[in-house]
């Protein structure tokens, strides 16, 4: 495992082409453009202000930055350093600004959701769309980029237009049995939208491509319902995830409950594997573990981790009740790419993983840190989790038994905020908080 040397970074705006050809970079008002096998600068862009979001368009041949306090769009190509196009919202203002599939239409969401404008980059044509909800997810486009699925709110009432990306034409439009819809997410195979209620309510409903409601679950009344919601990507299995600290796993042929995973402070499966981070003296900077305490001794490191045997108990904050979002249930869902894994984060256990086995529909493992987890994403290629929890080290897990840790060698105390695969799985992107570097992963040795 290799590390490159570190980079300057804002407000964490880096990104890898679709490609996988190109890094993005954004500092302060500038954009630069590196090549990811030399990292040296290929292009470098100026914008008339500091920018707040950077994304590439499907194809990697233009680059998107938006600068929402001037509800400017600045957007540049990678072929013609010469040529640049810029969309200024006017008085209205700007909240979100996004790429179509194609990567020749720029969809911009003016200040208190007024309108969705449709800019073609080939044409220069504009197209509104009216009443778009604000909720938190309420844009999404179908895998394949045929279609565009949008919440919408007229009369009080919630609905969702589902319009096609050729030619932006309207496709279908239906209304929701939802109280407050708080977001919507198309299936990997784009069969299916999932629609979700607010949290005041437990309601997830499954819509056909044609509007048709294929099925309602909801799990109980009266209490707090959904947090977080996420696809398969194999399309079979619709994770739920709730305030009530439970992860509901609906199938794709009945789209009823197969299980549930629960997530207790204290840990009695003997089967499911406990490695808990202690703070040690400057022993191990590699800690690798097989189900037993072995280790890999360099001595330039302040952390190690422990098998624990079960029970195990984990630390638990309990949420202040007196202050809006509490602190609980889970947020954050992610399947491995083979859809054999899932990974959750419970918020009131902050600084705890846990990873399922979604075929033995079992706890696997349980990933206890020093401090709250930050981050954590899956390998594109292969199931392996890659967490950061801030501090100076990034931690990596696999099925094979194995989880290690290892400090970024870099001066300064680079801390990690953030972490991004590369799209071959071949390297992860280490984001500080105002720098980056590059982790080189071993591969082969790792697959012998």
């Amino acid at each position: 495992m290799n590390f490159s040397e570190v980079f300057k970074q804002s407000n964490q705006l880096c990104k890898v082409s679709p490609d996988g050809k190109y890094l993005a970079t954004c500092v302060q008002y500038r954009l630069v453009v590196r090549d990811v096998g030399t990292l040296q600068i290929l292009q470098l862009y100026t914008c008339l202000d500091q920018i707040s979001h950077m994304d590439w368009s499907s194809d990697s041949l233009f680059i998107l930055c938006a600068m929402y306090k001037r509800g400017l769009v600045q957007v540049w190509s990678l072929e013609q350093p010469d040529w640049h196009c810029k969309i200024d919202e006017g008085s209205i203002g700007l909240v979100s600004s996004r790429w179509s599939p194609d990567g020749r239409h720029i969809l911009n969401t003016t200040e208190f959701h007024l309108r969705v404008t449709v800019w073609s980059l080939c044409t220069k044509a504009v197209s509104y769309i009216k009443y778009p909800k604000a909720c938190q997810k309420g844009i999404d486009f179908s895998r394949d980029g045929c279609y565009m699925a949008l919440a919408e709110r007229r009369d009080c009432k919630d609905f969702v237009s589902v319009f096609v990306c050729d030619d932006w034409h309207l496709l279908r439009h239906f209304e929701t049995e939802t109280q407050d819809l708080a977001g919507l997410e198309w299936s990997p195979n784009g069969c299916v939208l999932a629609v979700w209620d607010s949290c005041l309510e437990y309601k997830v409903l499954l819509y056909s491509l044609d509007g048709r409601l294929l099925s309602t679950y909801s799990a109980h009344e009266w209490s707090l319902g959904v947090k977080s919601v996420t696809w398969s990507p194999s399309s079979q299995f619709l994770a739920i995830g709730s305030y009530d600290e439970k992860v509901r796993i609906l199938n794709h042929i009945t789209w009823k409950k197969i299980t549930q995973f629960e997530h207790p402070a204290t840990i009695n499966n003997t089967k499911a594997v406990v490695y808990k981070e202690v703070v040690k003296g400057p022993l191990f900077a590699v800690m690798t573990y097989r189900y037993t305490t072995s280790q890999l001794a360099t001595p330039s490191s302040t952390h190690r981790a422990n098998i624990c045997p079960t029970p195990v108990q984990l630390p638990v904050v309990k949420p202040d009740p007196d202050r809006a979002n509490p602190k609980i249930g889970v947020s954050t869902l992610a399947f491995s790419s083979d859809s054999r894994y899932l990974a959750t984060k419970n918020d009131n256990m902050a600084s705890v993983v846990w990873v399922w086995d979604v075929q033995k529909m079992s706890l696997v493992a349980v990933l206890e840190q020093t401090a709250a987890v930050r981050c954590f994403q899956w390998d594109p290629r292969r199931p392996r989790l890659a967490l950061c929890t801030g501090n100076t080290k990034l931690y990596l897990w696999s099925p094979a038994g194995c989880c290690v840790s290892v400090q970024v060698p870099t001066e300064g105390g680079f801390q990690v905020q953030s972490l991004n695969w590369h799209c071959s799985g071949d390297s992860l992107i280490l984001l500080g908080k105002e720098q980056l570097c590059l982790c080189y992963m071993d591969n082969d040795q790792e697959d012998k």
